[in-house]
C-alpha cells in the first residue's frame, strides 16, 4: 500500500505542501489596506445603486398621470375660447326653456305690484308697469309720425280677470284645455299678469284685432321693424318653443332689468 493510502480520501489528489485557502474575511488573509480599499469600493457601489434607485423611482412617479383643476385641462387642450361660446349657447338655451312652473306650455307669473301700474296716455283704461307704459307711449307717438295707428287692446290683467277670459271663452266655444291654451294662457300663467305685456291693433284695420290677419297691417309691419327700439318684442312668434299659436298682436316689454329677469331668468 502506498504511504498515501493512510491520508483522507479528500486530500489524496492534492499536491504535497498544498494548503486550503482561507475563507473571505478571515483575519490575516488580506493586508489591512486592501480591506479598507475593498470597503470603500463596496460603499461606493452601494451609493451608486441607491442613487440609481432614487432616480428611477422619481421618474416612475413623474410618469404617473397628475390630477389638475379642470380649468388647467381646458386651457391646455385649447378649449378655453370654445368653452366660452358653449357656455353662452347653453345659457341662452336655459333662458328660453320653460321653468318648472308651467301649465299647458305657459309659464307662471306673479301679478305686478299695484303701485307700479299706470294708465296709458292713449287709453286710460289700460295699464302697464311704469317703465313699459312710458316706452309704449313713446312708440305710439313715433308710429303716428310715420302715419301708422298703433292702438292698445289689453294690458295688465289680474289672475281673476284671466280666469274669466280663459274658462269663460273655453266654455262658450266648447274647447278642451289644450286647445284653449294655444291662444290664451290659464289664470296665473299669463304674461299680462306681469304688467309688461300688451295686445295691440291697427287703428285703421279694426277687423284684424286679435287675429293673425294683423300680421298684414301697417301697424304690425312698423312694430316688427321698430318695436325693439322701445324695448318691446313679440312674445309668441311662429314655431315658438312654448308651442303657443302665433300671436302677432301680443308683445312684451323687456327694456329694463326687472322685465328682462321676469321673462328670461330661470
Amino acid at each position: 500500500m502506498s504511504p498515501l493510502d493512510d491520508l483522507p480520501e479528500a486530500t489524496r489528489d492534492q499536491p504535497l505542501g498544498y494548503r486550503s485557502p482561507q475563507g473571505w474575511g478571515t483575519s490575516g488573509t488580506w493586508p489591512k489596506w486592501v480591506r479598507w480599499v475593498g470597503l470603500a469600493v463596496v460603499a461606493a457601489v452601494l451609493a451608486l445603486v441607491a442613487g440609481s434607485w432614487a432616480a428611477w423611482s422619481q421618474r416612475g412617479w413623474q410618469a404617473q398621470p397628475q390630477v389638475q383643476p379642470i380649468q388647467g385641462v381646458i386651457a391646455q387642450s385649447g378649449m378655453a375660447s370654445e368653452g366660452v361660446a358653449t357656455n353662452a349657447a347653453r345659457n341662452r338655451a336655459l333662458q328660453l326653456t320653460p321653468t318648472s312652473r308651467t301649465l299647458l306650455g305657459h309659464r307662471a307669473y306673479d301679478e305686478a305690484p299695484e303701485d307700479d301700474l299706470v294708465s296709458l296716455a292713449i287709453n286710460r283704461d289700460i295699464r302697464l308697469r311704469t317703465s313699459a307704459a312710458e316706452q309704449f307711449d313713446a312708440m305710439v307717438r313715433a308710429a303716428r309720425r310715420d302715419g301708422v295707428q298703433i292702438i292698445p287692446l289689453s294690458g295688465f290683467r289680474s289672475h281673476s280677470e284671466q280666469e274669466a277670459i280663459f274658462f269663460g271663452v273655453r266654455a262658450a266655444r266648447g274647447q278642451d284645455a289644450q286647445t284653449r291654451a294655444e291662444v290664451s294662457a290659464p289664470p296665473g300663467y299669463s304674461e299680462h299678469h306681469t304688467g309688461y305685456a300688451i295686445d295691440v291693433g291697427d287703428g285703421n284695420q279694426t277687423s284684424t284685432h286679435l287675429d293673425q290677419a294683423f300680421e298684414d297691417t301697417n301697424a304690425y309691419r312698423w312694430m316688427d321693424a321698430n318695436a325693439n327700439r322701445y324695448g318691446f318684442e313679440l312674445s309668441f312668434p311662429r314655431n315658438n318653443f312654448q308651442q303657443v299659436a302665433f300671436e302677432p298682436w301680443h308683445w312684451r316689454f323687456t327694456g329694463d332689468r326687472d322685465s328682462l329677469e321676469t321673462f328670461y331668468q330661470e
